[in-house]
Formats: structure tokens, C-alpha cells, sequence
């Protein structure tokens, strides 16, 4: 009935409904009864001002209850737990809608206690009619048990605002509440905190004792942290061994304090694991907003910068953002050099430079050139390597320039027959297959050429990882490439690593070269050196070389090759391409 009082399509009215009419006709003479069964769906009458409900026969079934409980709405209501959300009561009678002749739908979820004490979650939908004075007659309606999709749904929201492993609020959770805690910091003109803590040598408990007790410990370190926590603030995950620290109305002597208090929690007692127990450091970088940073960006990418800088001196420490007008300049700078390699490459300004490296002997005949990388702005000036190579390598765009320095190497290599080249690779190129791949590519259609390339690592990349060195070292060889050590004497290198990973070749560092005449210490280590490497049958070059007088005395102690430019700068020209004639005569 509309709220002008005119009747519309309805079923039977409620109000003329009998105590035998409150059981609807048998489902077998109803195909969509019979449909609505057999999916688990109930249906219902409500007249309301009578509180009568007549439901269709298998409704006590569906619902788990019994069948005097479903007489009344109020009866009905009784069956809701106490936490559940509002009932069909609040939906229709307290409904803030109007009737304007078509009823008003509505759609609720609550929870009601089965006869056997189960809780079950229904999802009720119908539509209410009002009488003409706009008030709510009556409804109808349908119910089916939806626990275990809202149990599911409860679960992803759950996992959505807290860690599992944890149990502390997951990092899309917490970045909200940090980003609203910084919006009511700005409007009230106060200060707030936060601190980035990161379990220590966690990828070494990794190694040492298994995932499942790594596992373990960062649960449990999240659980002393929270404890050393003040009332207000709050804990969160931010990734595997990183929680966020959330400090209201925080200055920075609150935040050493309470810093001091997180490190000596986790530091002074042992964590008892399944593997026995394990003594573990925290590291801390913090910041006080919005003194320090506006932004929730601004916030996270400074804390962590003051992670970053204490973690380099020395771990289980803990270190607040300071800003420093240095560092922004540099932070702009790299931010400048990184749009220029980005714009370099895919503007193919990227070229090579090639040095010669010439028989140590009095001919002083070029045996190779090793290929330098060029990078040129959009005026056409260079870009100077050492500051492209090592930001590129921490932004992870060397693997794009190495790709390009090959593509560069191969060409000249496969143009010039008799052209012997040296390329040098980072240490994230040595794990990465494309690269290994696109050899195994030149090497299947070039073979010729590919027996001509020196693959250079840097020693303390060889390091690192000396097995997973060795791995690439033995797949380039396989190819018919030579392999030598850039950069011999600059790391660490032991005599049983250095014949693991089974090189070509040793290039001495050009420090100690450069200053074989000024240092007595630095001709010894290079004359050590020059022996190892003769014991073990290695090529060996010394790289920045002086001067004729040096060069004369590395050739007497043995060394094979020279590179510097004493015999012969680095130049974009290829002097193994010969002169065109006219240009010789004009020359």
C-alpha cells in the first residue's frame, strides 16, 4: 500500500492472515519453493503492527532454530547474539526511507544463536510497505545462512588490517592510521613520531636455523617491542623484518627514550626457539613529524633514511632524522643523474670508449682494448662514470646499461675480425640470466667473436658470493669468453677463493700502481701480487700506469700486460679501423 493509502500488488495481507495461514502451502506445489529450498533460502510475511510472522515451511531447518521461535518479530529478535549488528526491526521500522508506492528495500546481516548454541550469520533481504499514514505495515522477504562466506570475508578484512604472523596491524593498516595521526599532528600543531625498526641479520637466522624459527623470532620480537610500548602507541609490520612505530605526541628526547627502552628490551634477554636459544639486535631509525615531514611519503622515506645511516656504522643502535642541506643537494643530484640515465638509454646516447691494454715486452703491441662506458646528456656532454655506475647500480638500472654496453661490444667484435675486447660487468649482472642468455645468444651465431671478449668482474663482487661467482665465472668460460679480476688487491680475496673461481686473469688496482714509485709498501704488495699470480699460472695486468720508468719495472717483475695512460688513453676513436685514404692524404 502506497502512503496515499492505494493498493498495490502484494501478497496476501498480513492483517487478514489466520493462525493457520502463518505456514505457507506445501513447497511441492510450488516450483519456486522448491528452488528456494534446495539452495538453503526461507521466506517471510511480517505484518508488522500485529508483529506476525509466517514463514514458508523449511524455515526453521535453514535457520537451525525452532519453530516457536519464528512466531513474532520480537520472538525472531530474541534470537540475535548480543554483539550482533542491527536486526530487521532497526531496518524497517527505524528506517530513515519513505514509501512512495513501490516499498522500500533493504538488505542486513546479523548473527542468531541456533537451538543446538551454534552462532550463524543471516543475510536477510526484502522490502517493507507502509500504511497511508507512511508508517511500515508489513514485509516480506528472504533469509539463507551466509557463515561461512562472512567467516571468509571476516578473515580478508582481518588480514588486510593485521599481520597474520604478528598479530600487530599489517602495513596498509598502519600507514593509514600513521598518515591520520599526521593530519591531526598539522591541525593542532603538535608533534608526533616515527621509528622503523629492523631485525638484525635476520637473512642469516634464515641460513642458520630455518624460516620457521626466522618465523618465530620476528613474532616474538614484535611482541617485546609492543610490551616497551607507551598507552596511545601503535605496532606494525611493514615488511619481513621491519615493524613501524607509531609515537603520538612524541619529541625527540621522548622518542631517544623510548628508543633506548625498545633496544634493551630486545638485546638483553635471549629468544627461546625451537632450535634453542637466539640472541637478537634491533636497529632503529626515527623521525618527529611534521617538523621533519609533511607527508606520509616524506615520513616513511626519512625514517628509513636514518635506518639506513646508523645501520652502516654498526648495528643495535639507534639514529633520528636530522635534515642536512648536503644531503638534499645529493638527493637532488641523483634524483637529476637518474632521469639522465633513464632518457640516456631509451635515447640510445649510451656509447663506449676503448683504452688499450699492450704487451708489457718493448713492442708494446695493443693484445686488447677495454670497451668504457660513455653516457652522453641531451647537450652532448658525458655524464662522468663515477657517478653514473654507482647509482645506477643501487636504482638496479646497471642490468639495462650492461645489456647495452654488450650490445655496443658484440657489434665492434663482430665488424672487426681481428679485434680482441674487454667489457667489465657489476655484480647484479653476474646473477642475472637475460644477460648470461643474450651471450649464449651471440655466442650460437658469433662464435668467432665471442672467443674475442674478456668478461672483467670487480674482486669484491667475486667476494660477495664466491660461489655464486665461481657459477658464472665457469658458464662465460664454457662460452669460449676469458675471464679476468678488476680491480685484484682492492678486497679481500684469499688464496683458496682465488683459485675456486678458476679465472683467466688478475688486473693489479691501479692505487698501488699509480703510487709504485712513491710507496715502498705499495711496490711490495704489487710484487707479492705479480708472484701469487705466477704460481698460479694467471694473466696478469697493472692498470694505471705512469709512466715509462714504472712500466719498465713491472715488465722486469713479470707483468704481462700494461694499461694506463702512459701507453695510451681511452678514446671514442677505433684505431683498428684503418685510415680511408683521402682522409690519410688530407691528414
Amino acid at each position: 500500500m502506497s502512503a496515499n493509502g492505494s493498493q498495490k500488488a502484494k501478497p496476501v495481507p498480513a492483517q487478514d492472515m489466520t493462525p493457520s495461514d502463518s505456514v505457507a502451502p506445501d513447497a511441492s506445489s510450488t516450483p519456486a519453493q522448491d528452488i528456494l529450498s534446495s539452495v538453503g533460502t526461507a521466506t517471510y510475511e511480517w505484518a508488522i503492527p500485529a508483529d506476525r510472522l509466517a514463514w514458508s515451511d523449511n524455515a526453521a531447518n535453514v535457520l537451525g532454530v525452532e519453530a516457536r521461535q519464528l512466531g513474532s518479530g520480537r520472538a525472531y529478535a530474541q534470537l540475535m547474539t548480543p554483539d550482533s549488528p542491527a536486526g530487521r526491526y532497526e531496518a524497517v521500522v527505524n528506517s530513515p526511507h519513505v514509501d512512495r508506492g513501490e516499498g522500500v528495500a533493504y538488505a542486513i546481516e546479523y548473527a542468531i544463536r541456533t537451538a543446538s548454541g551454534d552462532v550463524h550469520w543471516v543475510e536477510d533481504s526484502g522490502r517493507w510497505f507502509a500504511s497511508s499514514d507512511g508508517r511500515p505495515l508489513h514485509a516480506h522477504g528472504a533469509v539463507r545462512i551466509i557463515t561461512e562466506s562472512y567467516e571468509t570475508r571476516r578473515r580478508l578484512i582481518e588480514a588486510s588490517e593485521f599481520d597474520p604472523l604478528t598479530g600487530q596491524l599489517s602495513r596498509h593498516r598502519f600507514c593509514e592510521v600513521l598518515e591520520d595521526a599526521l593530519q591531526d599532528a598539522v591541525k593542532v600543531r603538535g608533534s608526533m613520531g616515527l621509528i622503523i625498526a629492523a631485525i638484525d641479520s635476520l637473512a642469516h637466522i634464515n641460513e642458520a636455523y630455518g624460516f620457521d624459527v626466522a618465523d618465530e623470532i620476528i613474532a616474538a620480537v614484535g611482541k617485546r617491542i609492543r610490551s616497551r610500548l607507551r598507552g596511545g602507541d601503535l605496532l606494525g609490520r611493514l615488511s619481513g623484518n621491519k615493524f613501524g612505530i607509531l609515537m603520538r605526541s612524541c619529541q625527540p628526547e621522548e622518542m631517544e627514550t623510548a628508543a633506548e627502552r625498545i633496544l634493551n628490551a630486545v638485546r638483553d634477554d635471549v629468544f627461546l626457539t625451537r632450535a634453542g636459544p637466539v640472541a637478537i639486535t634491533v636497529t632503529l631509525g626515527g623521525i618527529v613529524a611534521p617538523r621533519h615531514a609533511e607527508t606520509l611519503a616524506a615520513m616513511m622515506g626519512r625514517a628509513q633514511e636514518a635506518l639506513d645511516g646508523i645501520k652502516a656504522r654498526r648495528c643495535g643502535a639507534f639514529q633520528i632524522y636530522a635534515p642536512s642541506l648536503e644531503r638534499e643537494r645529493a638527493r637532488r643530484e641523483n634524483l637529476r643523474i637518474t632521469d639522465e640515465i633513464v632518457s640516456a638509454l631509451n635515447d640510445r646516447r649510451i656509447s663506449l670508449a676503448f683504452q688499450p691494454i699492450v704487451t708489457a715486452g718493448s713492442e708494446r703491441r695493443t693484445a686488447y682494448y677495454e670497451c668504457l662506458l660513455r653516457i652522453r646528456r641531451a647537450d652532448g656532454s658525458l655524464l662522468p662514470a663515477s657517478a653514473v655506475v654507482p647509482l645506477a647500480e643501487k636504482l638496479g638500472l646497471v642490468r639495462l646499461v650492461d645489456a647495452r654496453v654488450l650490445e655496443l661490444t658484440m657489434a665492434e667484435l663482430i665488424a672487426a675480425p681481428d679485434l680482441r675486447l674487454s667489457v667489465n660487468v657489476s655484480p647484479a649482472t653476474t646473477m642475472d640470466l637475460t644477460w648470461l642468455r643474450a651471450l649464449e645468444a651471440y655466442q650460437r651465431t658469433h662464435p668467432g667473436a665471442i672467443e674475442r671478449l674478456m668478461v672483467e668482474i670487480t674482486e669484491t663482487s667475486a667476494i660477495a658470493d664466491v660461489e655464486d661467482t665461481r657459477r658464472f665465472v665457469a658458464r662465460v668460460q664454457s662460452l669460449g669468453c676469458r675471464v679476468a679480476i678488476d680491480d685484484f688487491g682492492a678486497g679481500h680475496t684469499s688464496f683458496r677463493n682465488l683459485r675456486k673461481l678458476g679465472i683467466d686473469c688478475v688486473k693489479i688496482d691501479g692505487a698501488f700502481v699509480a703510487s709504485f714509485q712513491s710507496s715502498a709498501d705499495d711496490r711490495h704488495f704489487v710484487q707479492t701480487l705479480l708472484d701469487l699470480a705466477r704460481h698460479m699460472q694467471l694473466t696478469t695486468i697493472a692498470e694505471w700506469v705512469p709512466n715509462e720508468q714504472v712500466a719498465q719495472v713491472l715488465a722486469d717483475l713479470g707483468c704481462h700486460y700494461l694499461q694506463g695512460d702512459h701507453t695510451g688513453p681511452a678514446s671514442e676513436d677505433r684505431p683498428w679501423v684503418p685510415v680511408a685514404p683521402a682522409l690519410a692524404k688530407s691528414a
